[in-house]
C-alpha cells in the first residue's frame, strides 16, 4: 500500500469496526538540523519521519492515538484497540459528527515554497549568522538551524480527503560575551527570501555586548519594554488559552470574557493561517475544515474562542477552523503593529526595564492568569530613554490580564518568533507595558 493511502485505509477500518466517526492524519517530514557552538558547526542530522494520528468517536465516547510504525498489522491492531478503548471512556457532554465534506481549499496554501535541505546551503546560513554576531561584538555563538519540508494528509468519515505541503527555516542563535552576558535572537521563515540569518546574529550580538558586566536587579514595579521574544510568549498564552476546550475546562484566564475588554485598546490579536508562504500557514484543520482568519482580540475586546466542531456545538457556535480534534489550537498568531520605533518606545521610559528574552513561563493559577517567568540574556535598566546598565537575577511575577491591560504602546516593526518557549509562530512587535512586577528568583 502506498503510504499516502493509509489515512483512507484507516477510515475504512474504523467504520468496519464500529466507529461512528474517525479521522486519520498522516504527517510525512524531512528535516535537517544543524547545531553549532563556539562558532563552529558541531552536529548535522537528517531526519525522515512518518506519523499517523487517529481520532475515533463511538457516539459520545472518544479516544485518540499516534502511530509511528506504519505496517498494516500494527495499524489494524491500533484501530481495533482504539475503538475498544473509546467504548470504555466516559461519554462526553455532547456528540457532534465530524464535519461533512468535501471542502474547497485555497490552492495557495496547499503548496509550500521550496526550502533548501542540503547541508552546504544550511551551513552557509549558520556561518553568516555567526559572523554577524561576532561583528556585533560577541566573542562566541551557539545555536541551532532547522530546515524542514512536510506533507499533511487527512481522511475522515465526513468524506474529507486532503493534503498540503509545509516548509520552513528556523534559526536560533545565542551570542556570548561571558557566561553572564548573553544575547539571543531568531530568524523564522516559510520561504528563503524571508530568512535573514545575518539579522538574527546581529541582534543577538548587540544584546550580548550591551549586557556585559550585569549587576543584580532590584525587585519592584517598573515600566517595562518587552522585546518580541518575550511579548511572543505572552501572545502565545492568549492564543493558546483562547481554545474553547481549555476555557470549558476552566484552565484559562479568558473564561466568561467574550465581549469584555481584556487588554489595552492598543492590542489586536489575529489567528491567520491563510497567509500563504508564512511558516504557520494551514489550508485545513484536523477535521478537514478550511482554515480562516479569526480575530481573537480586537482593540482590547475578546471577540471569539477558537473552536472545533465539538466545542462549537457545546458553545452554540460554529467551528472556527482550529481543530485540534480534542483541543482547538491557533495556527499563526499576528499582532497588529503600533506606530512607534524602538527609540520612541524607549523614550517614554523615565526609569524602567527592557527585557529581551524569557523562559520557563509557569502559572500559579491558570484561571486567574497569575504567572511567573525568568528573564534571560539581556535585561537592561533604562533611565530617561537610554540604557544605562545591565541587570541579572530578576523574575517577572505578575498577572496576564494585568500585563495586557497595561500595554501603553506597540512598535511598528514586527518579527516572526518561534522556538521552544513559543510554540505557535507569532508575528509581534516590541510592547511597552506601564507596570510589570519584578521579584527575586528562587534559589
Amino acid at each position: 500500500m502506498n503510504v499516502k493511502e493509509i489515512p483512507s485505509y484507516i477510515v475504512d477500518l474504523g467504520r468496519k469496526y464500529g466507529a461512528t466517526d474517525i479521522a486519520a492524519k498522516l504527517i510525512e517530514s524531512q528535516k535537517v538540523m544543524i547545531r553549532f557552538s563556539n562558532n563552529e558547526v558541531t552536529i548535522s542530522k537528517i531526519f525522515h519521519e512518518a506519523t499517523i494520528e487517529i481520532f475515533v468517536m463511538v457516539e459520545k465516547h472518544r479516544a485518540a492515538t499516534s502511530i509511528n510504525t506504519l505496517s498494516i498489522k500494527n495499524i489494524e491492531r491500533n484501530v481495533k484497540t482504539l475503538i475498544r478503548v473509546a467504548k470504555m471512556t466516559t461519554p462526553a457532554d455532547v456528540y457532534a459528527p465530524l464535519p461533512k465534506g468535501p471542502f474547497s481549499y485555497d490552492p495557495r496554501l496547499l503548496k509550500a515554497p521550496e526550502v533548501p535541505l542540503d547541508p552546504e546551503t544550511l551551513s552557509s546560513y549558520v556561518e553568516r549568522a555567526i559572523n554577524s554576531a561576532l561583528e556585533s561584538g560577541a566573542k562566541r555563538a551557539a545555536g541551532t538551524l532547522s530546515a524542514f519540508k512536510s506533507e499533511i494528509s487527512i481522511a475522515t468519515s465526513g468524506e474529507v480527503y486532503a493534503s498540503q505541503e509545509k516548509a520552513g527555516l528556523e534559526l536560533s542563535i545565542r551570542a556570548f560575551i561571558s557566561d553572564v552576558a548573553t544575547g539571543h535572537f531568531l530568524s523564522i521563515a516559510g520561504k528563503p527570501e524571508d530568512f535573514n540569518p545575518e539579522e538574527a546574529g546581529r541582534v543577538a550580538g548587540e544584546i550580548a555586548r550591551a549586557a556585559d558586566n550585569p549587576v543584580p536587579g532590584e525587585p519592584g514595579k517598573y515600566m517595562t519594554l518587552l522585546g518580541p521574544m518575550v511579548f511572543a510568549d505572552i501572545v502565545n498564552q492568549v492564543g493558546i488559552l483562547s481554545s474553547a476546550f481549555l476555557v470549558d475546562a476552566g484552565q484559562s484566564f479568558l473564561v466568561d470574557k467574550i465581549g469584555e475588554k481584556i487588554s489595552s485598546e492598543k492590542f489586536t490579536l489575529v489567528d491567520d493561517p491563510t497567509l500563504a508562504g508564512s511558516i504557520g500557514a494551514r489550508a485545513f484543520d484536523d477535521e478537514g475544515v478550511p482554515t480562516r482568519r479569526n480575530i481573537i482580540v480586537e482593540n482590547g475586546v475578546l471577540k471569539t474562542y477558537l473552536h472545533n466542531s465539538i466545542t462549537a456545538k457545546k458553545f452554540g457556535k460554529e467551528t472556527t477552523g482550529n481543530a485540534g480534534i480534542i483541543v482547538p489550537t491557533p495556527w499563526n498568531l499576528i499582532v497588529e503593529p503600533g506606530g512607534k520605533s524602538f527609540e520612541e518606545l524607549s523614550a517614554q521610559i523615565d526609569d524602567g526595564i527592557y527585557v529581551t528574552n524569557d523562559w520557563y513561563l509557569r502559572y500559579q493559577n491558570y484561571r486567574t492568569g497569575d504567572f511567573s517567568t525568568l528573564p534571560r540574556d539581556g535585561i537592561f535598566r533604562i533611565r530617561r530613554g537610554e540604557i544605562v546598565s545591565s541587570f541579572r537575577e530578576l523574575r517577572i511575577s505578575d498577572n496576564m490580564l494585568r500585563i495586557l491591560q497595561n500595554i501603553v504602546d506597540l512598535g511598528r516593526s514586527r518579527v516572526w518568533i518561534k522556538w521552544w518557549e513559543v510554540e505557535i509562530p507569532s508575528l509581534v512587535p516590541h510592547a511597552l507595558i506601564s507596570e510589570v512586577n519584578f521579584t527575586k528568583p528562587l534559589i
